[in-house]
């Protein structure tokens, strides 16, 4: 790249700080309220940038972005279903699963990310780097190429990578701070003309219009290897009489809208999240601003002092006269000391992260009282399910056997009889009927095996789930690995809990992602049993979408278990299955 290209690209470049902070705001507001048609629309200047920087490359920038959701499909009941949710017009859970599949990809947050920090690194590295312009362009375009392509798949990176990302996270999470206190004044403001002008209906959203960036610093605390849940407790929704009257807990309402207005009031103001997400703003902006602030000021400071003296004077030829940057009018003194605290910032950034990371919990995650209300409210719905299935397991067993031995068995009885009559009468016609009834009754007991087998098969209560898992695999129409052991046996409802979700998402595996390899990898580690099943499959697996997977997340969830995703669309999905459960002792098992 020649210096005058590098050069066109650097104003270029200045000419896009404004417009991608722009599009940082299209993107995030609009977002927070459930729109997003902005945010759909500034993909395609995304889109337009990524191919911008991919060409500077000389390389392409995949579009990492989820395939569209398609049209929902109604059920038995000409209902549509979004979630736990069943509506009669196809219009909102369209509109919901659109909302799902824009706020729930992983690029959004990507994209975020890089729309808050590209003007600031644009105008850091710009100035510095004029000296060095197709440098500067060029780590511009890199560092912008990494943040807009696909979310790699995990590993173990460089020391200097992981302490140059740790650096800038720390730098979004001081954005974030700032921000914070910005919507702190907002929901005081709030307060004010509700409780002063008696403007109530701006109180609950004085409550609720932080939560949008308050769930972004709960997924950003796994920077630091902490998972935050979200706190909040299920919404309220006015009860509708026989009357015609809305009862919201003891109050009677005539107007729907009434009626809703109070119950979304009490949903927010009695819930303890409320009050902790307020105090966040307040005492996380503090906290963050000072342990992740200092690092990235540290930095910013040093690398713009160190340096733009050198340039003020060598680039314009002009006195610098103790420029921003220099100790006491002598350049090499600034440039010592502009490296030490670069030096510093990049070398405490990891740790102030993972303490930022471990902080957020504090105010942010379920209050044990919570995180208890919502152990039994899942423990009683697994259990409510576990009854509905197995109530449906029967009924499948009785159609299943009234359908097919049943009637064959009385086929048999009927031949039978005539074979008795035909004996003296027609000998050879008799002896045509014995083979029709052999042949009868051996279907028969083909299908009671296939309809035991289908119940619990018996190579599971023979040999234990990994041989069972392994017998299924011969079955299946991929390559599949099976590796892992087992030094006990499980209990016999966990084990085939265990071997039907494994043969369940086999058959996804096959059917749906067109895998051609599967590796399946089972180990009982601290009272767990942990099933991971790897494919290279199309991927885009999601449980909100599949009923299949449902299936298994509420079969696991009756023993507590659980059923974690990660489908990327392309590939490869990864599928981990977690049942707390005991072994039994080697001696006592029958494998």
């Amino acid at each position: 790249m020649s210096y005058s290209k590098a050069l066109a690209r650097s104003l270029q470049l200045l000419a896009l700080v404004p417009v991608v902070f722009a599009q940082f705001l299209a993107t995030v507001l609009p977002t927070c309220v459930l729109v997003i048609q902005p945010g759909i629309a500034v993909r395609r200047l995304t889109n337009r940038w990524r191919a911008m920087f991919g060409e500077w490359l000389g390389r392409d920038i995949p579009v990492p972005y989820w395939p569209r959701p398609g049209p929902p499909q109604p059920d038995e009941d000409g209902l549509y279903r979004h979630d736990s949710q069943l509506y009669r017009s196809p219009r909102v859970p369209a509109y919901l699963a659109k909302v799902d599949w824009f706020a729930k990809d992983p690029a959004l947050g990507r994209d975020v990310q890089w729309m808050a920090l590209f003007p600031f690194f644009v105008l850091l590295v710009i100035p510095i780097g004029l000296p060095v312009a197709p440098w500067a362009v060029r780590a511009i375009a890199f560092w912008s190429g990494c943040m807009l392509k696909p979310d790699p798949a995990p590993k173990a990176g460089k020391r200097s990578d992981r302490v140059l990302l740790a650096w800038a996270r720390c730098g979004f999470l001081f954005l974030c701070a700032v921000a914070q206190l910005v919507l702190f004044a907002v929901t005081l403001v709030c307060f004010t003309l509700g409780f002063g002008l008696g403007l109530i209906f701006l109180i609950p959203a004085g409550l609720t219009q932080m939560r949008w960036l308050l769930n972004l610093r709960r997924s950003y605390a796994a920077w630091g290897g902490v998972a935050v849940e979200r706190p909040y407790t299920p919404r309220r929704h006015p009860e509708l009489r026989p009357d015609g009257l809305y009862r919201v807990n003891n109050t009677l309402y005539k107007t729907e809208n009434m009626a809703k207005f109070n119950a979304h009031w009490q949903w927010v103001w009695h819930d303890t999240a409320s009050w902790r997400d307020l105090s966040f703003l307040v005492a996380d902006a503090n906290v963050t601003g000072v342990i992740a602030g200092l690092p990235v000021l540290a930095g910013v400071y040093g690398a713009w002092g160190l340096a733009l003296p050198w340039i003020w004077t060598e680039l314009f030829d002009a006195e610098w006269s103790r420029w921003y940057g220099a100790v006491n009018g002598n350049r090499t003194a600034g440039l010592v000391i502009g490296i030490i605290l670069v030096g510093s910032a990049l070398a405490v950034s990891p740790a102030a992260l993972r303490f930022v990371s471990a902080w957020t919990p504090a105010l942010l995650q379920p209050t044990a009282k919570e995180a208890l209300r919502r152990r039994v409210e899942r423990l009683t719905q697994t259990r409510a399910d576990a009854v509905d299935a197995q109530a449906a397991e029967v009924r499948r067993i009785e159609r299943d056997l009234h359908d097919g031995a049943q009637a064959r068995l009385i086929s048999v009885g009927l031949t039978l009889g005539a074979i008795e009559r035909l004996m003296d009468t027609d000998p050879a016609k008799a002896r045509q009927l014995v083979a029709q009834a052999r042949e009868t009754s051996q279907t028969a007991l083909t299908e009671l095996r296939d309809l035991v087998r289908g119940i619990h098969p018996p190579v599971l209560s023979e040999r234990g789930l990994p041989d069972a898992v392994r017998a299924l695999a011969l079955d299946t129409a991929a390559d599949v690995t099976v590796t892992g052991r087992l030094a006990g046996r499980l209990a016999a409802p966990v084990e085939s809990a265990a071997y039907f979700a494994v043969s369940e998402l086999l058959a996804n595996a096959v059917r749906h992602g067109q895998a051609a390899v599967v590796a399946v990898d089972i180990r009982h580690v601290d009272g767990v049993l942990r099933i991971r099943v790897t494919d290279d499959g199309g991927g885009g697996a999601d449980p909100s979408r599949g009923t299949g997977l449902r299936g298994i997340e509420r079969r696991l969830g009756t023993f507590d278990g659980t059923l974690a995703m990660d489908s990327p669309a392309g590939g490869p999905t990864v599928a981990s299955l977690e049942l707390p459960c005991a072994l039994s002792s080697p001696k006592t098992s029958t494998s």
